[in-house]
């Protein structure tokens, strides 16, 4: 028991200690774990028409799958060359399937200076007003006037997994990862779909500056 007097404390110690109970309970509070997400790195990728395709490939060319991903996307055996301005080029960029309305390429910061081209950070099929590339295939190329971007960074998940960690289709939320790092990241948008397998995407610029490999969780902390 705490008692007042020259046998216990004062009332002073007794708040300051009140205090200092209170407090540590709170930390407990906050301490217990958010809702754990997979991360998986993100490589450079291009996605294409059919029509496009073709004047890379040849005509009647179809993808391929080389891997099985979420959502009904593969990554196919189709590779391709990107070009920026001053002719700089990245080679061996993967083509995913299956084929899209609009051709877009998805890059890295660092691949946009190597480029030297302006790619905006844009979720993936709002391509609008974005950077120019040219793509070279095997049997021809194209030039996109619009359609380069860094990806946003996201979360796919599905919508039992939207409803157990409390978040919407379009939400933004901030995630935490922790390793000797320590990273925080926040602007992460929530897609839910059906089709989608739960892991949070970055770019390999962002996994490299926070030491972060393909299979490391990742906290939604909001």
């Amino acid at each position: 028991n705490i008692r007042n007097g020259s046998d216990g404390m004062d009332q002073n110690e007794i708040a300051v200690v009140t205090r200092m109970i209170l407090e540590s309970i709170e930390k407990g509070k906050g301490s217990s774990k958010g809702y754990m997400v997979p991360i998986g790195v993100s490589a450079r990728h291009i996605h294409l028409t059919q029509q496009d395709v073709e004047t890379l490939f040849g005509a009647g060319y179809q993808l391929t799958k080389k891997k099985e991903l979420m959502g009904g996307q593969f990554a196919s055996n189709g590779l391709v060359t990107i070009v920026g301005l001053k002719l700089r080029a990245i080679e061996n960029v993967r083509i995913l399937g299956p084929v899209r309305k609009a051709s877009q390429v998805e890059i890295s910061a660092t691949d946009a200076v190597k480029l030297g081209i302006k790619a905006p950070v844009r979720e993936s099929g709002n391509i609008a007003g974005s950077a120019p590339i040219a793509v070279v295939g095997p049997k021809g190329a194209i030039y996109l006037k619009e359609g380069c971007i860094v990806a946003k960074r996201h979360i796919h998940m599905s919508p039992e997994d939207a409803r157990q960690a409390g978040v919407t289709d379009g939400q933004i939320v901030s995630v935490k990862v922790d390793n000797e790092r320590g990273t925080v990241f926040n602007n992460v948008l929530i897609r839910v779909h059906p089709s989608f397998t739960l892991e949070m995407h970055i770019d390999t610029d962002e996994a490299n500056a926070a030491e972060i490999a393909t299979g490391q969780l990742a906290e939604i902390v909001k």
